[in-house]
């Protein structure tokens, strides 16, 4: 791939857990799949926990800006902005803590930013192009964790639910919330506001453009 002259476009795509932040990151994602384009995960990012038992892990709040290691995520957009590849990390849900594998990402020409709480730090806000909060109901977003969480990881009802009430909601509404008045866009109801990603595609694609990396495509496949 030739480098291209200036750096890499950063959009930031955050809103509460079950919000549609996902699909709308992966929807801006499939649209502009003709350039070189990745989705990076703030969930990768969780912190190293292998020093504390597996009860001590249970008890974090994952919705906490400080179960995060910003530093590392920070550290490795910048390594990215730079044309740079990371080892970047997995995080293990059953056992808690950060996996000891990691996957290889090389750089591309446009970085989606996916996760709860990327507008919490400065630091991380100042690197991001475009900043969108997905604001959705918040019975709307417990319905589809309910659903993620019992399909995908395997987690009784009961164990949601009174992670949603302790945690989530009330984190929700203390730490993600509040981020909404960082966002250049707010998107209504996540992935199904097709009308904000044909948008937000489209800026995109004109950022892109006036940069000359209109003909730059991607030449390998990429990962989420």
């Amino acid at each position: 791939m030739v480098k291209p002259k200036q750096k890499p476009v950063v959009i930031g795509v955050t809103g509460g857990s079950g919000s549609g932040k996902t699909t709308v990151s992966r929807k801006i994602f499939n649209e502009l799949s003709n350039y070189s384009i990745m989705i990076l995960q703030q969930d990768s990012y969780y912190k190293d926990q292998s020093n504390m038992t597996m009860a001590q892990r249970k008890k974090v709040n994952y919705d906490h800006p400080m179960a995060f290691d910003y530093d590392l995520i920070i550290q490795q957009l910048k390594q990215l902005l730079n044309y740079q590849p990371i080892e970047k990390p997995v995080y293990d849900y059953n056992q808690f803590t950060r996996s000891k594998e990691t996957i290889h990402q090389d750089p591309r020409e446009v970085i989606i930013l996916d996760g709860i709480l990327i507008l919490d730090d400065e630091r991380l806000r100042d690197l991001m192009d475009i900043k969108v909060f997905v604001d959705t109901d918040d019975d709307i977003r417990l319905i589809r964790r309910i659903e993620r969480d019992m399909h995908e990881r395997g987690r009784s009802l009961d164990s949601i639910i009174k992670q949603y009430l302790t945690t989530v909601k009330p984190m929700y509404h203390q730490f993600v919330e509040p981020t909404k008045r960082y966002a250049d866009i707010i998107v209504p109801e996540g992935g199904e506001n097709q009308v904000a990603i044909d948008l937000l595609t489209t800026k995109m694609r004109a950022i892109l453009r006036s940069r000359g990396n209109q003909q730059i495509k991607q030449n390998f496949d990429s990962t989420i």
